[in-house]
């Protein structure tokens, strides 16, 4: 457990193998094991070996199923930018804890410039986003400014970082 918790978060010392490990993990994370071993040319129990590792570490943080967002009816994106009206760590650790706990918001990052914060929400259509907006993100005290920006088309979406 100790050195699970050393590795986590630590720069990751990865070699060839590790990097191409990750990468048709990233395109395709069904992969078995004996699939990506034959990939990289190792023998199963290494490669094994290997990606146990590469979770241990946090370099692999989840597996996950990239969903079709028009096919489950969540075809609107939004980018929300936020500006909070009081700059201190009480207002600003409330409304990030707030926010992380909405299920719409599926990105969120602290930004700088004229906003602190930009949101990435989905929902199902224009009148749901107002619903949402009104009766719940806009409750969250310490908001001053909002913007929102409406996504018409999206052109490329990718999660993999190598």
């Amino acid at each position: 457990m100790m050195e699970e918790e050393q590795y986590k978060g630590a720069l990751l010392a990865a070699d060839s193998k590790d990097l191409e490990i990750l990468r048709l993990l990233q395109q395709n994370a069904k992969l078995s094991v004996r699939e990506v071993a034959a990939h990289i040319h190792l023998s199963p129990t290494p490669t094994h070996e290997r990606i146990k590792r590469l979770e241990r570490t946090g370099a692999i943080k989840e597996y996950v199923a990239i969903l079709d967002k028009k096919q489950v009816n969540k075809g609107l994106t939004v980018l929300c930018m936020i500006a909070l009206s009081v700059h201190n760590k009480k207002t600003a650790g409330k409304f990030i804890q707030e926010v992380a706990q909405l299920p719409e918001v599926i990105e969120f990052y602290n930004i700088s410039g004229d906003f602190d914060f930009m949101l990435k929400i989905i929902s199902s259509s224009m009148d749901d986003f107002h619903d949402f907006f009104v009766n719940r993100l806009s409750e969250i005290d310490g908001i001053g400014q909002t913007k929102s920006i409406f996504v018409m088309n999206t052109i490329k979406e990718s999660h993999q970082i190598l």
